[in-house]
């Protein structure tokens, strides 16, 4: 069963039950204790996601790095009476002679996930694309410390956009020599909380009976709901176009609705934390797949998202796609030429420097 299900049933409830099967050998201090660090932890997304990871029971330590508020929101958060420890660092002063960035090499020293948001929003009328040349160097430039600090982390890419930003870290960790494919993935899980959630409100659904696997990239029409994959649902082809189209550009709808103030924040979030929970599980042993966007060979595109059985190694195995309907065929092959040019841009923002 795809743990996307979990993606809406975690709603309801956050889960404090043991974790099944052996436990994995973190990179922190002991065996059991798992370190998750996320970057850009002051922001719109980063602020309600570090609360969430605070929340959550397979949390043991969390260190919150952003470039301004971070020692004030671990303050708040670390009044929470839940079990993890709460760190929060700032960038180290400039100095002479120049040394290491202390504050981004304490908030990664031991950690076992880094989860980064970091980044601007967007704002109405932007793409995903036009944040491309501010946030790639705030990627880069974090990575670099990845690389550094905590090469054997599993790297977390929430920064948009993602279909750039994830090849970006890659040819980075490459450059570092540290570069482990199954460590690295972009965060596609908001694409399927949206596809569950339309599918749940339009058919009438409990929104905990619903599993979308969403394929592609995260970005406009790379982004590709299987809608033919969910059982009982019942679409003319005007609603199939219409939700689709609705996933594809949700984004756009949060943009529009706060009218400058933001864009899609506490539901990004959310997802953030949904995919570093089930992604605590999978490396402390239990069998988990969720959607994720990986290097994969499942098309002629470098990186793809798509279902993913993550384990203590991370990415275990890429599934197999299975046949699509004609329709999601007809928007396949809309999407690639745009998929791989973006990932290509993101590549090249390394390579050409």
């Amino acid at each position: 069963m795809l743990l996307n299900r979990f993606a809406t049933k975690a709603v309801f409830t956050i889960r404090s039950r043991p974790v099944a099967g052996a436990l994995s050998k973190f990179h922190s201090s002991t065996a059991i204790d798992a370190k998750v660090a996320v970057l850009g932890a002051a922001g719109g997304i980063g602020q309600p996601l570090s609360l969430l990871c605070k929340l959550s029971p397979e949390v043991d330590e969390l260190s919150c790095y952003d470039i301004l508020g971070t020692p004030g929101v671990a303050a708040d958060l670390s009044h929470i009476p839940t079990k993890s420890t709460t760190t929060g660092s700032l960038p180290s002063p400039v100095s002479w002679p120049p040394t290491h960035d202390k504050g981004l090499a304490d908030t990664l020293d031991g950690a076992d996930v880094v989860v980064i948001p970091a980044g601007v929003p967007r704002k109405p009328g932007m793409t995903r694309d036009d944040l491309f040349n501010t946030n790639a160097s705030i990627v880069q430039k974090l990575v670099e410390g990845c690389a550094k600090f905590c090469p054997e982390a599993m790297i977390a890419i929430i920064s948009n956009p993602v279909n750039s930003t994830v090849p970006i870290a890659a040819e980075v960790l490459k450059k570092a020599g540290v570069y482990n494919k199954q460590k690295l993935v972009g965060v596609t899980t908001l694409d399927v909380c949206r596809a569950n959630t339309f599918v749940a409100n339009s058919q009438g659904m409990d929104p905990r009976d619903v599993d979308v696997p969403v394929i592609g990239g995260h970005a406009g029409i790379t982004i590709l709901p299987l809608f033919s994959r969910v059982p009982g649902v019942n679409f003319s082809d005007e609603e199939l176009e219409k939700i689709t189209v609705r996933t594809q550009f949700g984004g756009d709808e949060v943009v529009a609705s706060k009218a400058g103030a933001g864009s899609a924040t506490l539901s990004m979030a959310y997802a953030g934390y949904l995919f570093t929970e089930n992604l605590l599980k999978a490396l402390r042993g239990e069998e988990v797949t969720q959607c994720a966007f990986v290097e994969s060979k499942l098309t002629d595109a470098q990186y793809f998202a798509s279902p993913v059985r993550f384990g203590k190694n991370g990415v275990e195995e890429i599934l197999p796609l299975g046949e699509l309907s004609a329709y999601e065929k007809a928007w396949f092959d809309k999407m690639m030429p745009e998929l791989k040019a973006q990932i290509q841009k993101g590549v090249d923002f390394v390579c050409e420097k």
